[in-house]
């Protein structure tokens, strides 16, 4: 389970965050909503580790987030695989290369990776690109290799921050098929997104944010702000 409990983020005085509270339970697909600059990053930062609350807690399982040392993180994030919205793909290496660095950190022996990487490729539609760099992919392909290097491991969580902000149509479509697919599969997803077609599409529970403060959480949720 995630929790959320009083949680609140200052920069120099300004909010980002305002006394943030929720439950996620395993095997949810929630997204977090709302316009640019309303906290959805900051939350994904927060759970993930990458920033400290100015005040409150979180909890993951038996980790509480805020509390944790530098040097127990990557234990903790092994738990989590997270999508952003610029890929963050390694341009020296080919997809393939990529997704297997995910295993790789994970001190996994060769025969595993060999056997692991061309099944999550092919489950996001890339077997053929397997050997192709960053350069030469897509913007949809690239998130798709991005997807499966999150989804390799089988983490009990995965957070997409903005996945589809940079892709038309399509592709965006395309990558919130593959995130429902991974959450069918038994993975908790969170989904920060200011995309109202996706949220109202999905029908899943939305948790809306506004200047920070939480002001609506929804089963079969509408983005109704703006």
């Amino acid at each position: 389970m995630i929790i959320f409990q009083n949680v609140s983020k200052f920069y120099n005085k300004l909010a980002a965050l305002d006394k943030v509270s929720f439950k996620i339970q395993p095997g949810e697909f929630v997204s977090i909503v709302g316009r640019s600059g309303a906290g959805k990053s900051t939350v994904v930062k927060m759970f993930i580790g990458e920033e400290k609350p100015t005040k409150g807690q979180i909890f993951f399982n038996d980790y509480e987030i805020n509390k944790l040392k530098f040097s127990y993180l990557p234990d903790f994030r092994r738990h989590i695989g997270v999508i952003f919205q610029d890929f963050r793909l390694l341009p020296q290496k080919t997809a393939f290369e990529n997704v297997a660095f995910a295993l790789e950190v994970e001190g996994r022996i060769q025969k595993e990776i060999n056997d692991l990487v061309p099944q999550v490729l092919d489950m996001v539609g890339l077997k053929e690109k397997a050997f192709n760099f960053p350069a030469e992919l897509s913007g949809g392909e690239k998130q798709r290799v991005a997807i499966a290097r999150a989804m390799v491991n089988q983490p009990q969580v995965i957070v997409a921050d903005e996945p589809t902000g940079n892709l038309d149509p399509f592709n965006t479509w395309e990558v919130i098929k593959l995130l429902t697919k991974i959450n069918e599969f038994g993975s908790t997803v969170i989904l920060a997104t200011h995309n109202k077609e996706i949220v109202n599409t999905l029908g899943r529970r939305a948790i809306t944010l506004e200047a920070g403060r939480l002001i609506r959480d929804e089963e079969n949720g509408k983005f109704i702000i703006g």
